[in-house]
């Protein structure tokens, strides 16, 4: 079994790296999708991502989630990473997302072609994810990237919570970032100690240079989303939080490239808090820039 594991995703990479594959050219791409070896973070949820974009595994023996898929160009690697721990994509039966930009969606539809999963989404983000293509709403809708549209997109609708094998995923919405940006809360148990997983979407207030938090009429709401979604996170039960972004919940200070580290540094129940009260300071400072812009020289 293990030998045709290995013959798989060595078939896998090659088709990966082909002509053929999906791919996106961006500055920050070659860096985001450095190798990372996977790791457990903590009883049933692993990490499978690339060094620079999360992606969660969380099994059951009832089938798998995977929440986030990267890059486009990601979604070899994180098939790989999901069969080295030992698992097989086919038994990933539902596939999640932080948020609909092309560098935590863009892998979506091929990890959905390998494991022939389900996708749910927020509403708002549902479509996007269907056609690869950014609603007019979206902050950074005009510095966009299109990626590979995804299959068998199922929309949250008014669940507050959706189950696969016996494991609960709680829905926190947090929109800001994105229209429909979407975090993920659910337990994890190691020798019978059970914690609080999160997976945290992007709080940050970042856009194209048209777009305006204080108030644009292209999602009027942007600044008060953006400020319930901090305090959303703030108050979830947080044990163990892994952000969209690694270096942001500060992943690399425990772990090295070859995924070795000590899991038990992870542990922080102050650290949801912690990542609200920074994007509130960074939110606060790009607030002032668009109340007092630089003067541009003449």
């Amino acid at each position: 079994m293990q030998g045709r594991r290995v013959l798989w995703v060595a078939s896998l990479l090659s088709l990966g790296q082909t002509a053929g594959a999906a791919s996106i050219d961006c500055s920050r791409c070659d860096e985001w999708n450095r190798d990372q070896a996977p790791f457990q973070i903590y009883g049933n949820t692993y990490y499978v991502g690339t060094r620079g974009l999360s992606s969660v595994l969380i099994t059951t023996a009832g089938g798998h989630v995977l929440i986030d898929g990267a890059l486009p160009q990601s979604a070899p690697l994180i098939a790989q990473h999901v069969e080295q721990l030992g698992f097989k994509m086919t038994d990933v039966k539902v596939i999640l997302n932080s948020h609909v930009h092309y560098d935590h969606a863009g892998g979506i539809a091929e990890l959905q072609k390998l494991s022939g999963a389900k996708v749910i989404a927020s509403d708002k983000a549902a479509n996007a994810l269907r056609t690869g293509k950014l609603d007019p709403s979206d902050p950074q809708a005009e510095i966009e990237m299109r990626y590979p549209g995804a299959s068998n997109v199922e929309p949250l609708e008014s669940r507050p919570s959706i189950e696969v094998g016996g494991l609960r995923l709680s829905v926190i919405h947090t929109p800001g970032h994105t229209p429909g940006g979407t975090s993920w809360r659910w337990q994890s148990c190691e020798a019978g100690r059970c914690l609080n997983m999160v997976y945290g979407d992007s709080l940050t207030a970042v856009s194209d240079d048209s777009f305006k938090f204080s108030g644009d009429p292209r999602y009027p709401t942007a600044k008060a989303d953006l400020l319930a979604s901090m305090d959303a996170i703030a108050a979830t039960p947080c044990d163990i939080m892994i952000g969209a972004h690694p270096e942001r919940t500060n992943l690399w200070t425990i772990f090295d490239a070859q995924g070795k580290g000590d899991r038990n540094r992870l542990i922080d129940p102050s650290t949801c808090k912690r990542q609200a009260a920074d994007a509130r300071k960074y939110f606060d400072k790009r607030l002032e820039q668009e109340r007092n812009p630089p003067k541009k020289s003449s």
